[in-house]
């Protein structure tokens, strides 16, 4: 897991919190979607997950849109976004 750091832990995060932006927004989210499920996404989540959440809210709003839009499912999104393995 040289090429990402914190390798597995961070890619199950990922993949956990994409899990549930995806519910959130919907099957076919429009931007309004997607920025309610990233608002609202992060809450319930435990400290360090919630933190992780906001983190990725904040820093990858736009690519986070972009693969929920497109369908992605959440270990791709994540591999896309540089926190999973491919």
């Amino acid at each position: 897991d040289a090429a990402v750091p914190g390798g597995k832990k961070k890619c199950s995060m990922c993949t956990k919190i994409l899990k549930r932006m995806k519910a959130l927004a919907g099957d076919d989210p429009d931007e309004e979607a997607v920025a309610a499920a990233l608002d609202k996404g992060c809450r319930p989540l435990g400290k360090l997950l919630r933190r992780f959440c906001k983190w990725l809210g904040k820093k990858m709003r736009e690519k986070i849109s972009s693969v929920l839009q497109d369908g992605d499912e959440p270990r791709a999104a994540c591999a896309t976004l540089g926190f999973c393995k491919a």
